[in-house]
């Protein structure tokens, strides 16, 4: 029976147990290049089986907060490539998590001041994250969105794919499809933000197509063995919602074991630790979403995340109901989180005031335990 803390190979990739730090984002990237800071922020939690980086954007179109970082400028991947170098150093694996937020963003971030895309022309009910003149940062409410044209998805689909190349040449160990939490693969994955006739919207599988393009560009250029992903079935993050979420994923799984991927990434519930939230009539049954993988061929390892600690998360792991369990928030201010789970010792509290902008406070200040 495995534990928490025994080794796992995911893909073509050498965990040293089964910690994951989940995509946390922390805005401390001006220009979108990541700083010394980050560096040393992700080598200090190097003892997490694996690290997945704050979600990182695919281009400047798939921008959408201010001073997160991105994977498509040269200087971009040179800052990259000092976080990978650092994280190895210190023994840790780490991919990188790829990014477009589609409708979640404001024209103030956008190439030319242009309007965000989406599936359809649908204004989100949330909010963005913004720097001011003055270096404070405040949030503001997203702008409304254009619909990507039909020829225009080819080449989201290579930014993706040319995102995920750049990403192996920084010195990643792979990437995560970021396809959860109401960001643009998610909008077209849901009916409540993708009201196209065209090959892209309607069915299911329509509505899945641009994941499963998605998917096969990152596959052929690196390998599906170093290649993760992330959903959200049940998620009301941004906006996002969908009347029946069981057959959609059910789908969504049936079509990702097609590809031979590292590991399949869940968040259970609603982000935040909501782990009962349902949409739909029923409550979403995540065991049939794994079986529906399994059934299909997939063997890719199965993580899971949202409000676990570290009696929960040892239990699915021995339960055989994971493979992998991912951190968010405790990573935060717990560096060393994978010793502290193993000796059962109390977590530092977290300050959320310094969760988004600002420099080393909050960030890379965090106590280890003493000895």
């Amino acid at each position: 029976m495995p534990t928490l803390f025994d080794p796992i190979t995911v893909g073509a990739i050498s965990l040293a147990n089964r910690i994951v730090m989940a995509p946390l984002t922390r805005n401390r990237s001006p220009s979108a290049v990541p700083r010394d800071i980050t560096a040393t922020y992700y080598a200090q939690r190097a003892s997490a089986g694996l690290l997945i980086t704050e979600a990182t954007a695919i281009s400047h179109q798939g921008q959408g907060y201010a001073d997160v970082p991105g994977l498509y400028s040269p200087e971009q991947v040179a800052g990259w490539a000092k976080v990978t170098k650092a994280v190895h150093e210190a023994g840790g694996k780490i991919v990188t998590q790829l990014w477009h937020v589609g409708r979640i963003s404001h024209t103030a971030l956008q190439p030319n001041g242009g309007a965000p895309v989406a599936p359809s022309p649908i204004r989100a009910n949330a909010k963005t994250f913004l720097v001011k003149e003055d270096g404070s940062g405040e949030f503001a409410e997203v702008s409304e969105p254009r619909a990507l044209a039909l020829d225009e998805i080819a080449g989201v689909v290579g930014d993706y794919r040319r995102a995920a190349r750049a990403a192996l040449e920084a010195g990643f160990d792979g990437v995560e499809i970021h396809a959860a939490n109401g960001y643009l693969i998610d909008q077209f994955l849901r009916s409540g933000s993708n009201h196209r006739t065209d090959a892209y919207g309607g069915s299911i599988e329509n509505r899945t197509r641009l994941l499963v393009e998605v998917v096969r560009a990152i596959t052929d250029e690196i390998g599906g063995e170093r290649t993760g992903i992330r959903i959200s079935p049940v998620t009301p993050a941004n906006d996002a919602s969908d009347p029946d979420p069981q057959p959609l994923f059910e789908h969504v799984a049936r079509r990702l074991a097609e590809f031979g991927l590292a590991y399949v990434h869940v968040i259970e519930g609603a982000t935040g630790g909501a782990r009962d939230y349902r949409q739909g009539e029923e409550p979403f049954d995540y065991a049939a979403l794994r079986a529906a993988y399994a059934a299909a061929g997939g063997e890719g390892a199965w993580m899971v995340n949202n409000g676990y600690d570290g009696k929960t998360a040892a239990a699915a792991v021995e339960s055989g109901h994971a493979d992998l369990v991912a951190f968010g928030k405790p990573f935060i201010s717990n560096p060393d989180l994978v010793a502290r789970l193993k000796q059962g010792a109390d977590l530092n509290p977290f300050d959320k005031s310094t969760f988004y902008g600002g420099g080393e406070k909050g960030y890379i200040d965090y106590p280890a335990l003493a000895g």
